[in-house]
């Protein structure tokens, strides 16, 4: 087993990297983010390319509904 307490964490280091902004969320956000596995870990940052890819068409539909895509 890891040992999470010494150094960043390898889930929230991989969704930085990703290009996530977790600076915003609570600590019971990243204790979520904590536990996802690594299956869990990949499809978020496949998912948040493909958004990006996306990205105008995506972004409208955001603005126009004055939602927020994680």
């Amino acid at each position: 087993m890891t040992d999470r307490t010494i150094g960043p964490d390898p889930a929230l280091a991989a969704l930085t990297a990703a290009g996530f902004d977790l600076s915003g969320l609570t600590e019971e956000q990243h204790a979520v983010l904590r536990s996802l596995t690594d299956q869990e870990l990949s499809l978020l940052a496949d998912l948040k390319a493909r958004l990006e890819e996306a990205g105008p068409e995506v972004q409208g539909h955001a603005e126009v509904a004055g939602g927020a895509l994680f």
